[in-house]
C-alpha cells in the first residue's frame, strides 16, 4: 500500500459519511413537514368529527409521503369562529369546520344550515353530487380553501323548559340558533336569541343564559346537554336541523404539498369521509340513548309540526336569503330541486 492509498481511503470514507448524513437529512426533513389541524369539537371522547380528522392523520402518516398531521382539538388552537379566516390566510392547514360560521364573510354559506333543506342523511348524499353543491364548493375555492371530505350533521332542540315540536313551543324562550337562517325563523316563531358556538351551549345553560337550543346530534352528546335539559327532538324522520361540517385545506398549504403527499391526503380524506356517511345515522341514534339514559324525555316532529316549522321559514330565512344574498335565489333553486 502507497502513502497515498490511507488518504485516499480516509477520503473515501468521509465522502461516504458526508453522503449518508446528506441523506438522512434530507429524509428527516421530508418528514418533518407538519400540517396543523384544528377543530372545536372534543377529542378522544368518539366525537366522529374529531374522529374524521384523527383518520386523516393517522393515514397519512402511514402512506410513508414525507407527512404528517398534528390534530388540535376541543379549540386548543384557535377559537370555533376564528378557523376559517386563518385557513384562507395559510396559518391553519386543515380544519372540520361547521360552513356556515363563514357566512359573515360569505352569506351563500347559510344555505349550508338553512330549516328544512336536508331532510334525512340520504337527501344529503343525493345534494352532495347536485349543482347546489358544486356552486358553494366553488366559493370555498375562491375564498382560498378546498373541500377534502363532505360531511352533513343532523341535529335537532333541546329545552330546560319544554319539548319544542311546534312553533309555539319555543316562544318566550332565549336560544341558541344556529346560524343566521335558524336564528330568523326562531325569531319568526317567538324566541329570543342569544347567539354563540356549539361549544359554548353548556356554559350557557348552567348560567341561564339560555333556556333552549339547537345544534347538532352530535354536539348535543359531545359537551353533555343530556346533564342540563327537561326535552331532546331528536332528528328522526323529519329533521328540520341538517348543516353541511367539510373537512377542509388551505389551498395555500395545497400547494406545498407534492403529488404523492397530495393523492395522500386526498385518499386518506375520502377514507374518512365513507366512515362519516356510515357513522351519521348512529350519530342520532347514540344522542336519543344518551339522553333517554340521562332521564331526559326524547320526542320527535310528525309530519304536520315540521311543515308547521316549514311555513315560518319560507317567510323568514328562505324570503331573506333570496332577497339579500347574492344569487341567493337561484342558490336555494337548486337546492330545493334536489328531491
Amino acid at each position: 500500500m502507497t502513502k497515498q492509498q490511507p488518504m485516499f481511503a480516509v477520503r473515501l470514507a468521509v465522502g461516504v459519511l458526508c453522503t449518508a448524513i446528506l441523506f438522512a437529512g434530507a429524509s428527516a426533513q421530508a418528514a418533518d413537514m407538519v400540517l396543523k389541524a384544528s377543530h372545536q369539537f372534543p377529542g378522544g371522547k368518539g366525537d366522529p368529527r374529531d374522529e374524521m380528522v384523527q383518520m386523516i392523520a393517522r393515514d397519512v402518516e402511514k402512506a410513508n409521503v414525507g407527512l404528517k398531521i398534528q390534530v388540535y382539538p376541543g379549540q386548543s388552537l384557535f377559537k370555533a369562529k376564528e378557523q376559517w379566516g386563518a385557513l384562507t390566510k395559510g396559518q391553519l392547514d386543515i380544519t372540520s369546520f361547521p360552513l356556515d360560521y363563514a357566512s359573515g364573510r360569505h352569506p351563500q354559506f347559510s344555505s349550508t344550515l338553512m330549516p328544512g333543506l336536508v331532510k334525512s342523511h340520504e337527501h344529503a348524499q343525493r345534494l352532495n353530487k347536485s349543482p347546489f353543491m358544486d356552486d358553494i364548493r366553488k366559493i370555498i375555492e375562491d375564498s382560498g380553501a378546498k373541500v377534502l371530505a363532505d360531511a352533513w350533521l343532523a341535529g335537532g332542540f333541546a329545552s330546560k323548559k319544554t319539548c319544542i315540536l311546534w312553533p309555539d313551543d319555543i316562544k318566550g324562550q332565549v336560544t341558541r340558533g344556529a346560524g343566521k337562517a335558524f336564528e330568523q325563523m326562531l325569531v319568526g316563531a317567538g324566541a329570543s336569541i342569544s347567539s354563540m358556538a356549539s361549544s359554548e351551549i353548556y356554559t350557557g345553560m348552567k348560567t341561564g343564559v339560555l333556556d333552549a337550543a339547537n345544534t347538532s346530534s352530535g354536539s348535543f352528546v359531545s359537551y353533555r346537554l343530556y346533564e342540563l335539559v327537561k326535552c331532546f327532538t331528536a332528528p328522526g324522520d323529519n329533521a328540520l336541523w341538517f348543516m353541511y361540517e367539510p373537512v377542509l385545506v388551505s389551498k395555500k398549504t395545497w400547494a406545498k404539498l407534492n403529488k404523492a403527499q397530495q393523492d395522500a391526503l386526498m385518499a386518506a380524506s375520502k377514507k374518512a369521509e365513507t366512515y362519516f356517511v356510515g357513522e351519521a345515522k348512529k350519530i342520532d341514534q347514540k344522542a336519543v340513548d344518551t339522553f333517554k339514559k340521562a332521564g331526559v324525555k326524547v320526542v320527535t316532529m310528525d309530519d304536520a309540526q315540521f311543515e308547521a316549522w316549514k311555513k315560518i321559514a319560507d317567510r323568514t330565512s328562505y324570503k331573506m336569503f333570496a332577497e339579500k344574498v347574492p344569487g341567493g335565489k337561484a342558490l336555494l333553486d337548486k337546492a330545493l330541486a334536489v328531491k
